[in-house]
């Protein structure tokens, strides 16, 4: 069994890590680490975890690495990298900020307004898409887990991208996220009589996302791609659905994803003009994807769902620790969704 620290255990994402871990047969929960929440049980903060036997929170100064196998950092960004930055380059880590998820640190400045403290370690890290960066991530101690919405328009692109079967450009991403993506710390946005009944658009234009999807589209399409990014927020609690229009032909988009993602456990291709709901995906590690072409012949529509928590977050981070520890990167992943 390898022995696991959770940091931000305390946190909707480590929370998360924490329901997963519990049904995984080769990881165990060594420890847990939330500043604020150092000294409580977990079931102090999670009532819901009351009947698992788990260690007594700590604070990240009390953690000793060198009992541990694998870390989680489940921090926000600006803190993730302080903390890991401090570790030995031994242990390996699984990131769930956006601390490490771009190369260049200007770009992280230009768009977390910040400096890096840690540059050096941007080029070790790998980027936690992890059905396109498997051998990277075998082979490194760092992967940085993607945005999820960045994940979600992702999974629908890349292929198309790199196959040159849509048009690079006008490409518009129309995109529904439920409240827990906005994370824990209470928010006037996020309260209930504010986000009930209700549906908004957020940071349009200037979504820190579109730093990932500047990076990774324009890399597989070999010139530079710039993408047209809307995200709203829905008054549910999780899961993400991607409206994206493309250009291209129907038939050639659907068999570039088909053979794409035909040998992929957790990556389904609907059949075409079919399309995908939030709720077929909630609690799960997988990710639906739908083709429906436009009434316009050169015109398509590409939907994609996933749990932002899961696929989008911690299930996508145990995904990629299991292929870090030698491990079947499906382990502790394959429930199905929650329904209704």
């Amino acid at each position: 069994m390898a022995k696991v620290a959770i940091i931000g255990a305390s946190g909707y994402t480590g929370a998360e890590l924490i329901r997963l871990i519990n049904h995984h047969s080769d990881f165990t929960i060594q420890a847990l680490v939330a500043e604020r929440n150092a000294g409580k049980f977990l079931s102090d903060v999670f009532p819901n975890f009351r009947h698992l036997d788990l260690p007594k929170i700590t604070n990240v100064n009390e953690l000793d690495v060198s009992d541990i196998d694998l870390v989680f950092s489940a921090l926000p960004h600006g803190t993730s990298q302080e903390v890991i930055s401090q570790f030995s380059d031994s242990v390996p880590i699984v990131d769930l900020s956006a601390d490490f998820r771009l190369k260049s640190s200007a770009v992280y400045e230009k768009w977390y307004g910040a400096s890096h403290v840690a540059p050096h370690l941007l080029n070790e890290a790998v980027y936690g898409l992890t059905e396109f960066y498997r051998d990277d991530i075998k082979a490194t101690r760092l992967v940085a887990c993607t945005g999820c919405n960045a994940a979600t328009g992702l999974y629908a692109l890349l292929p198309l991208l790199a196959n040159d079967v849509i048009a690079k450009d006008n490409i518009i991403i129309d995109l529904k996220t439920g409240v827990s993506g906005a994370g824990r710390s209470p928010k006037q946005a996020i309260l209930h009589a504010e986000l009930s009944e209700g549906t908004q658009a957020y940071n349009v234009a200037q979504h820190r996302h579109l730093a990932e999807f500047d990076q990774e589209l324009s890399k597989v399409a070999g010139q530079p791609v710039t993408v047209t990014f809307v995200p709203h927020l829905v008054p549910q609690n999780r899961g993400i659905l991607a409206t994206i229009y493309v250009r291209g032909d129907s038939r050639a988009i659907y068999n570039c994803l088909h053979s794409r993602y035909r040998d992929e456990t957790f990556v389904h291709l609907l059949p075409i003009g079919e399309h995908p709901s939030t709720r077929h995906v909630r609690g799960s590690n997988f990710v639906h994807i739908g083709v429906v072409p436009d009434r316009r012949g050169d015109h398509v529509m590409l939907l994609a769902v996933l749990d932002n928590l899961v696929k989008g977050s911690s299930g996508q981070a145990i995904q990629n620790a299991n292929l870090m520890m030698g491990l079947n990167e499906t382990t502790g992943l394959l429930s199905p969704p929650l329904f209704p």
